[in-house]
């Protein structure tokens, strides 16, 4: 982008990244010579079983290598991997054997069903995902950052991953500009050291079919060269007429074993998405959502959205003699997404409708980086552990936009082939480069072993400039913002009641420079927040089963809100929106009540009160009572021997959406979904899906009286077969 300067253009800048690249690697030096000093001073301090308690979950294995709903550990807030118990905030993973009984796509498809996230559905892959009110603006691969927006269409498949890791609230320390709403990391499926493969395929209600083929294992004689390769197709066509969403994803992955103690990975994903959206219903002036067929399509025949995503990821780890573990890694990314679809309009003083067209050119090249170390230490008899590292990231964003008013209609006889195929009608160009580097480090101190203390910090720096022209007059406008060493602080604690019982509360902060601009171009403040948590979990029969019971408090200010116009369409504006409270409380339980009987159940409580200034709109949409449940068992004895019974139900309290006085209400609801496999032969395992198995007839999202009104899927269903090579 013209004009735009660099944040580490400055020599000031550079020398601090320079420094902070190096940084962990001087420091685990430093580390393994003062460990090789203390050993031949003092003989109480055992290295060799401090390094295999440092070492311990660096190696986790994946989770379709353990098998069942639940795992031990996580990355995600961490940057190592860690004990769940061990990590004082709210996270749920989700592993590869829910994601395939469940047979979901992309990862919003994964979140309507669970609790405390609240999915605003459209198509898959094209839904925003929000924890405690707040949306995930980002998601991570393998702790990499890169933004993540429905709009266009970047939420991403979940074939090439292992598992999601999920953290609710603020993650200012290892990502001081990220959503307060939390940190949604993917694990990627990595290269196995034995040869596996599977294909796989099911056919469904509304032409909704999935292909899938995965080969992993050696390259060489050795296994020290590892690869694998992913390609899947998902025809995700809901029950309204026109609309079309496929989706076709690849992966490919090779890892290296440089010598036994550092191993070189890479991973490449690509996704192309076309699909003819469906932008749902208008709503009366009164509040109503008519009562058309599940089946009725207010778009064009026209309609589409064209995207394209690209993501490159390279991983350098290293394993000290002395328990410190190294790892640099970095992550490009590239989105490529163009769009033309027709709309419903809603007048808001007549309450009559129009169609309108709305186009994109959208292209988002991002990088990121990040450099850390992690060292076990002995301490009072304990060990410790302690984080250091530095990161990067830069954004770089351009797209055109423009809306285009078709003509009146009546939606009652309305037609999609009523008007034809408009030229892209562009009246701005926006453009903007964020660029990101910090400095983090964390302490887990064990003064006893019953108790963990955490302290943490990060120093950000930011520079963002965003730039507006009017296509038409040429005008432009052009704003930038700068953060200079923000600080970031960080605390929690785990205390050990019993040997399955651990009380933890948190501190975190974040602080967020925004992107949205006014109706003068000007770019918002950045928003601030700060969360505190308490929690208490536990585990039982042996950790098969875990639970967490947790309460928080999040506040808000400067968040941006959208502006919209006359006819109760988005402006492409925004305005902040005040200070806002969330406070909650949450329930989870997975994992085994038995060895055959596997379970996922969560349930969440939240109420939002405005501070100051205006009502924040997207709260609206938040149900104050959200659960979720999951169960699975399986036959071990008999003739039926290997037959999975499945089945859940997904709840929500009643919702509304308010914009320009007009108050859209949802009722709660309740939806059922059950599923049965069999494996015919120990390589083959036939599957069958039912979706919404009682046919409840529901609201799933409400938004203005123009659209975003939608009904949640009738009751659908879905048979599919897997070979195990």
């Amino acid at each position: 982008m013209n004009g735009f300067k660099s944040v580490g253009g400055s020599p000031w800048a550079r020398g601090w990244l320079v420094l902070g690249l190096l940084a962990p690697f001087s420091l685990s030096a430093l580390a393994e010579t003062v460990a090789t000093q203390a050993a031949a001073e003092d003989s109480s301090l055992d290295l060799p079983a401090l390094t295999i308690e440092g070492n311990r979950l660096y190696d986790m294995l994946p989770s379709e290598a353990t098998g069942g709903y639940s795992v031990d550990a996580a990355t995600v807030g961490t940057k190592t991997p860690a004990a769940l118990k061990d990590i004082p905030q709210s996270i749920t993973v989700y592993t590869q054997d829910y994601v395939k009984d469940r047979q979901f796509v992309h990862l919003d498809d994964l979140a309507k069903y669970t609790a405390g996230l609240r999915t605003l559905t459209n198509d898959s892959g094209r839904s925003s995902i929000y924890a405690r009110g707040y949306e995930y603006s980002e998601f991570n691969i393998d702790g990499l950052p890169a933004p993540m927006a429905s709009i266009f269409g970047t939420v991403p498949s979940l074939a090439a991953f292992d598992r999601v890791e999920i953290m609710r609230g603020p993650a200012g320390l290892f990502s001081s500009t990220s959503e307060l709403g939390g940190i949604v990391n993917m694990v990627r499926k990595r290269p196995t050291a034995e040869f596996q493969g599977h294909v796989e395929g099911s056919y469904g209600t509304w032409d909704t079919n999935h292909e899938e083929i995965d080969l992993s294992g050696p390259l060489d004689d050795a296994g020290r060269v590892r690869g694998r390769f992913i390609a899947s197709r998902d025809d995700t066509n809901g029950e309204v007429d026109y609309n079309a969403n496929t989706s076709n994803s690849y992966y490919g992955a090779l890892d290296v074993d440089l010598d036994d103690a550092t191993t070189l990975s890479f991973g490449l994903m690509h996704e192309v998405k076309n699909i003819t959206p469906h932008n749902g219903y208008p709503a009366t002036l009164s509040g109503e959502v008519p009562d058309f067929s599940h089946s009725r399509f207010l778009g064009a025949d026209w309609n589409y959205f064209d995207g394209k995503t690209t993501d490159l990821v390279a991983e350098l780890t290293h394993r000290f003699d002395n328990g410190g573990y190294g790892r640099v890694a970095a992550r490009g990314s590239h989105r490529d997404t163009h769009y033309l679809y027709a709309f419903t309009a809603t007048n808001a003083n007549t309450g009559a409708n129009s169609e309108r067209a709305s186009a994109r050119d959208f292209t988002q090249d991002t990088y990121s980086l990040d450099a850390s170390y992690s060292q076990p230490f002995e301490t009072l008899g304990q060990v410790s552990e302690f984080v250091v590292g530095t990161d990067y990231k830069n954004y770089d964003t351009e797209y055109l936009n423009g809306t285009t008013n078709l003509g009146a209609i009546n939606v009652n006889t309305y037609s999609p082939k009523q008007f034809a195929k408009p030229s892209p009608n562009y009246s701005t160009e926006t453009g903007m480069q964020e660029e990101e580097y910090g400095l983090y480090s964390k302490v887990t101190f064990r003064p006893i072993e019953r108790l963990a203390l955490i302290a943490g910090g990060r120093f950000s720096w930011y520079r963002g400039d965003f730039y507006t022209t009017t296509l038409s007059s040429g005008a432009s406008t052009n704003d930038s913002k700068r953060v200079d060493g923000h600080f970031t602080p960080y605390g929690g604690l785990v205390y050990d009641l019993t040997e399955n019982h651990a009380l933890y509360a948190s501190y975190s902060q974040v602080f967020k420079p925004q992107s949205d601009t006014d109706s003068n171009g000007r770019v918002l403040k950045p928003r601030e927040g700060e969360q505190y948590e308490l929690g208490l979990k536990s585990s039982y029969f042996g950790g098969d089963l875990n639970t967490r019971f947790s309460v928080f408090r999040l506040t808000d200010k400067n968040r941006a809100t959208t502006e919209y116009d006359e006819d109760g369409v988005d402006t492409n504006f925004s305005i902040a929106s005040g200070k806002t409270r969330v406070k909650g409380a949450e329930v989870e339980v997975s994992g085994k009540l038995t060895p055959n009987w596997e379970l996922l159940a969560g349930y969440t409580w939240m109420e939002t009160e405005t501070l100051k200034g205006d009502a924040e709109t997207t709260f609206f949409i938040m149900p104050r009572n959200q659960a979720s449940l999951w169960s699975k068992y399986t036959i071990s004895q008999g003739p039926l021997t290997g037959l999975a019974i499945g089945g859940g139900v997904s709840a929500m309290s009643s919702f509304y959406a308010e914009n320009g006085g007009v108050r859209i209400d949802a009722p709660g609801y309740a939806t059922v979904d059950a599923m049965l496999s069999y494996p015919v032969t120990s390589k083959l395992t036939a599957t069958f899906n039912v979706n919404n198995l009682f046919d409840r007839d529901y609201l799933s999202r409400v938004g203005s009286t123009s659209t975003f009104n939608f009904y949640g899927p009738s009751r659908s269903m879905m048979v599919g077969a897997r070979y195990d090579f």
